[in-house]
């Protein structure tokens, strides 16, 4: 019996010993800083934008075809009937939710980069606004951010003017990601919903347009500015018919998120990326980042660079019926002299040289 008491004695004492010692290892471990964890949350914020642009559409959509062959069947049903309900919702203003477009992680989401607004002229309430927002990019964070968050102050810089950001109009057929894109005021950018924006919803709405698209992403790449925008002139007739002024912005730092393979004009891989484009609205873009653990590994997060979104002066724009492909092409003109001022006075202070310049083609 003392034989075991003297044994239990030396094993609790062991570990009580062992214990103690994991314990002062424990404590030796110094806590995080208040910048790691803001580093952390940035990055998480991130990542989250990056998989719910990615993935959110397509897993739900898979996922309601799993549950229809469940006995969860009926949800699926549900939400079909409701899509089929909600139907013409994207293309009448959408479903803007203040609350989402006012939630701290978009906060995280700009600092990580960051992310800045800057206004070099007033919007008046009393007047419509398209806004070309220039370059594409990859994922077009700095027109994300800048007109569908209120994390860089939007509201703020522009009193009375309620910003709306236009995407793909196959978007709004996945379900689930097409509420998400609503939230914060996204809208197809086709006639029919841009029209809506513009005529039946008053004054002071302002609808940013990646003018450039999918074919503009395919020359993305760091150290290059080349816009698609020549014979892009669609946004200035919907300008002429609803009096809409044109508002240039350009947003310095935008091409620099990612890393892109760019495949030479004439090759076969090239070919394919426009055949695809032409058949399903965008173009798919072999590109990398940095990864989630460390900043020097690749992975699909875009690197953190700093976006400067600089809003120039607006175009002002009568209001037009049928314009003519005369006036069009004018104002088309006043448009890019604007954008190339905007450009042109702003490089030198957000990361160019006085020797970059703008690409139009």
């Amino acid at each position: 019996m003392k034989t075991i008491i003297a044994a239990c004695s030396q094993d609790l004492g062991g570990s009580r010993a062992s214990f103690q010692k994991a314990l002062r290892t424990l404590l030796a471990v110094p806590w995080p800083s208040q910048r790691d964890v803001r580093s952390a949350l940035q990055l998480l914020a991130v990542l989250q934008w990056v998989l719910s642009f990615l993935l959110l559409g397509i897993v739900s959509l898979l996922l309601l075809i799993y549950l229809l062959f469940t006995s969860l069947w009926l949800v699926p049903v549900l939400y079909l009937a409701w899509i089929i309900f909600d139907w013409d919702t994207p293309e009448k203003g959408g479903r803007r939710l203040p609350c989402l477009r006012r939630w701290t992680v978009w906060k995280h989401f700009r600092d990580y980069f960051p992310v800045k607004l800057v206004k070099t002229h007033d919007l008046s309430p009393s007047h419509n606004y398209i806004i070309g927002s220039h370059p594409h990019g990859i994922l077009c964070v700095g027109a994300f951010c800048n007109f569908i968050t209120g994390s860089t102050g939007f509201e703020e810089l522009f009193p009375g003017i309620r910003s709306f950001l236009t995407t793909l109009a196959g978007n709004f057929r996945l379900p689930v990601f097409r509420e998400y894109l609503m939230s914060g005021g996204l809208c197809p950018v086709t006639r029919r919903a841009i029209g809506y924006l513009l005529s039946q919803k008053g004054t002071g709405n302002a609808v940013a347009i990646v003018i450039g698209g999918a074919a503009e992403s395919l020359s993305c790449r760091p150290g290059v500015t080349t816009l698609i925008l020549k014979n892009r002139k669609g946004f200035v007739r919907m300008a002429l018919r609803h009096g809409a002024f044109l508002v240039p912005s350009f947003s310095f730092g935008e091409n620099d998120l990612f890393r892109q393979v760019v495949f030479e004009e004439g090759s076969w891989m090239r070919s394919i990326q426009r055949r695809f484009q032409k058949m399903m609205g965008f173009a798919p873009c072999l590109f990398y980042g940095r990864g989630l653990t460390s900043g020097r590994s690749r992975g699909f997060l875009p690197y953190s660079r700093p976006i400067t979104t600089v809003v120039g002066e607006p175009v002002a724009v009568p209001k037009v019926e049928n314009p003519s492909r005369e006036l069009v092409d004018r104002y088309h003109e006043l448009y890019i002299r604007a954008l190339l001022k905007l450009f042109n006075e702003n490089k030198t202070k957000y990361g160019l040289s006085e020797s970059d310049e703008l690409h139009i083609l």
